[in-house]
């Protein structure tokens, strides 16, 4: 696994570089921004906090004067929900139109970051699990298990990371529509190329080669 953090100009969308023969763009796409809002945002239980100081003011103002009352103690607390929540869905918004996930025939590739653009080459033989998180209206997160001992900064990656997971953390295609089949793409293909034989060549003799199992 590396990590590419310059400036220089990709070679194709959410690719640092074109890729080498033989290997194929399976899938490209982004998250959904409605679903990152509420997954990684937790836009929902800011809603729910905004909805209860909205209730217990006007609440107050009710016990005091009324619906008159009530109305003009709640409302501004309305608007500032409403432009609390909008701050939020924007984020989400720009974090998922600067991101491009890229599933290939040999790895997967996040190019992630709105202000500093990061890219994650993950290779298929440095994965050792993928994990779907699937849900109802088919959006959902597929973290990556990697091998090996490098980690993965929260702060560079973030929100592009297997949420709750502390002790080590996976770089994850968060919030991706139709995430059921992307998950079966990847899957097949890391399949393929785990197990797909190499090809081996002497260079001491001229007799035919044939192919060495891939460790």
């Amino acid at each position: 696994m590396s990590g590419h953090d310059d400036f220089a100009f990709d070679a194709l969308p959410g690719l640092p570089e074109r890729p080498p023969q033989g290997e194929l763009i399976l899938w490209q796409g982004r998250p959904d921004a409605w679903a990152l809002a509420r997954d990684a945002y937790r836009i929902r239980w800011i809603a729910g906090y905004f909805a209860l100081i909205v209730l217990w003011r006007a609440g107050a103002g009710f016990a005091d004067g009324g619906s008159a009352l009530a109305l003009a103690m709640g409302l501004p607390y309305v608007m500032l929900a409403l432009l609390g929540l909008g701050i939020i869905y924007g984020l989400a918004w720009v974090q998922a139109r600067a991101t491009t996930y890229t599933l290939t025939t040999a790895r997967v590739v996040l190019r992630i970051g709105a202000a500093l653009p990061v890219t994650f080459n993950l290779p298929f033989v440095q994965v050792g699990a993928a994990n779907l998180d699937l849900r109802r209206d088919g959006t959902g997160t597929i973290a990556l298990d990697t091998l090996g001992e490098t980690r993965i900064s929260v702060l560079v990656a973030w929100p592009h990371l297997r949420p709750g997971l502390w002790s080590k953390t996976q770089p994850a295609l968060r919030s991706i529509p139709d995430a059921a089949r992307v998950a079966r793409l990847l899957a097949d293909a890391a399949e393929a190329r785990v197990t797909a034989p190499q090809v081996a060549r002497s260079t001491h003799d001229t007799a035919p080669f044939a192919p060495v199992a891939a460790e």
